[in-house]
């Protein structure tokens, strides 16, 4: 059974941690500390915004790819692996989205 391709990049992302930042742009951003990582993916995140304002899917389809990119990074730089975050959403999954909010406002 193959993986997910979000498990994929995560891998690779990961082994990228303490990689030369001249040679590899996600040990880069890794080395640069979780500050700039962020930076990346909020910047990332509105770009793929402005992207789904227009009627090309295919850049939006793009954003979306480099921001996914940059919120693995993100997760990597923070010590958090998809596992973490697909047990989170299978917590959720029980509950109603309004529920679901309502108990995080508490």
């Amino acid at each position: 059974m193959s993986t997910h391709p979000l498990d994929r990049l995560f891998a690779t992302i990961a082994a990228r941690k303490g990689g030369d930042p001249k040679t590899s742009y996600t040990a880069k951003l890794l080395n640069d500390g979780v500050a700039r990582c962020a930076k990346k993916m909020g910047e990332e995140a509105v770009e793929a915004a402005i992207a789904a304002m227009t009627d090309d899917k295919s850049a939006l389809t793009a954003e979306s790819a480099d921001l996914l990119y940059h919120l693995l990074v993100l997760w990597a730089a923070k010590g958090i692996t998809p596992e973490d975050v697909y047990t989170a959403l299978a917590a959720r999954e029980a509950r109603s989205g309004i529920e679901e909010k309502n108990a995080r406002a508490k």
